[in-house]
């Protein structure tokens, strides 16, 4: 692991504890994003950086869900929830830049809320790519890149600033099949597979 996603980690430690607070606010914009994204989901689902397990009460009846997340203190959390819900969901740690699965091993890769805060943006959706089988579906929900004074000029100054995640997955090789922007436009909702 190198050293920015090793401080990503140990942020992520620090935080879970108080994330679900911050948590119920989001929720309160986000209305039912959550719900729309999970919605398509089938077969094997992967959900990178699961966090909480803020979104397994959404997945459909079927779904085989299997979450990975670089901090083991928000992976506490999510299985507590996991508990609670009765679903019956693997959870692990894992490195959305290097996951340790094989290549075409599931159906629908989901990522929400996340991409912004990995290091390597492409890296992870490379993987996700290369995890997905020919055909498979990514799911994502990310904020959108900041086009305005000052918060433009504060992204800017990041060493990895935020981008449009249309913009992410189609470089990664995937199809943009629909994107939306949601929760009053400060985040984008986008579905898109892996050609064969």
């Amino acid at each position: 692991m190198d050293e920015r996603t090793e401080r990503v980690r140990g942020d992520w430690n620090r935080m879970s504890g108080r994330y679900e607070q911050g948590a119920r606010l989001q929720e309160a914009v986000l209305g039912g994003v959550r719900a729309r994204l999970c919605a398509p989901a089938a077969g094997r689902v992967l959900e990178v950086a699961v966090g909480t397990g803020r979104n397994l009460a959404h997945y459909p009846a079927g779904a085989e869900v299997t979450g990975v997340d670089l901090s083991p203190a928000m992976l506490e959390h999510a299985r507590a929830r996991a508990s609670a819900l009765g679903v019956d969901a693997v959870l692990r740690e894992g490195d959305a830049q290097e996951l340790s699965f094989a290549d075409g091993e599931f159906d629908t890769v989901v990522c929400a809320l996340a991409l912004c805060t990995i290091p390597d943006q492409r890296r992870a959706l490379d993987e996700m790519h290369r995890v997905l089988r020919p055909g498979g579906r990514l799911l994502l929900v990310d904020h959108v890149d900041y086009t305005r004074w000052p918060f433009r000029l504060r992204e800017a100054r990041k060493e990895h600033p935020r981008r449009l995640p249309r913009t992410v997955a189609a470089e990664a090789g995937f199809t943009v099949d629909s994107h939306d922007r949601v929760a009053l436009g400060f985040v984008e909702l986008v579905a898109a597979h892996r050609g064969p």
